[in-house]
């Protein structure tokens, strides 16, 4: 079960993470760039603000304003592979946890059940944390790495297991409970840092956020389905080579 488990978290952790890399280069990446390059102007002359930058925040290492400056890959190739890197070590982790649930919940782990709990995932992990801190741009006003990093994992925690509670346990306590999860860490409040002034074009943070919910959304319906497709090839060619194997 074990070593089933982790093969078809490395075949789907793999798939996603391909997807995933190639619309991220594609869709936010060039948003990206266009940032910083406000962001570089604003460091060098920041008196000359020409827009107003919405509030808008997320729970992301990259920029931590007034923190101590940190090591980041070099632009163009070395930046696009440690981004991959990282969506694929993401892309195993987060297959590990799906193909987890799936097996503890009993249910039978096919493309379709695992795609609804790969929306799931996507419910849980980021659109739920992005009503609070929707994906931002480099130079966007943030409240502390911490206190941002903390909410976004009570949020999904909580929402994970509201999700669990209404669309698997169904009683009326479990969706009344479950609904209380869903909402209680909106109504507590995401942490916000100061509003600010930036040059940088509000249409870039719109789409930005946007984007990035849309590359999201691809990767977990990916993960999903191909972590139900490597499940039953896993059981499928390990059948075939005990049959083989089988003196005739």
């Amino acid at each position: 079960m074990t070593k089933r488990l982790l093969a078809a978290a490395l075949v789907a952790g793999f798939l996603a993470a391909c997807v995933a890399s190639v619309l991220q280069f594609a869709l936010t990446s060039p948003l990206i760039l266009a940032a910083e390059k406000y962001e570089t102007a604003e460091s060098v002359a920041p008196a000359k603000h020409a827009f107003a930058n919405p509030l808008i925040v997320l729970a992301h290492a990259g920029h931590d304003h007034g923190a101590e400056p940190q090591w980041q890959p070099a632009p163009g190739l070395p930046r696009l592979a440690f981004t991959a890197l990282a969506t694929l070590v993401s892309g195993v982790g987060y297959a590990l946890l799906l193909g987890a649930v799936l097996v503890a919940t009993g249910r039978a782990v096919t493309p379709s059940e695992a795609l609804k709990f790969g929306i799931g995932g996507f419910l849980a992990a980021s659109l739920a944390p992005a009503v609070g801190l929707p994906p931002e741009l480099p130079g966007a006003a943030a409240a502390a790495l911490e206190s941002r990093q903390l909410w976004w994992v009570a949020t999904a925690l909580a929402t994970a297991t509201g999700l669990y509670l209404v669309a698997i346990r169904r009683g009326p306590a479990a969706i009344a409970v479950g609904l209380a999860l869903i909402v209680a860490p909106h109504i507590w409040g995401a942490p916000h840092g100061p509003e600010e002034i930036s040059a940088m074009p509000p249409v870039y943070a719109a789409q930005f956020a946007a984007r990035s919910l849309a590359v999201a959304f691809a990767f977990w319906a990916v993960l999903g389905l191909a972590f139900g497709w490597a499940w039953n090839a896993v059981a499928g060619t390990k059948g075939a080579a005990r049959r083989s194997e089988v003196p005739a």
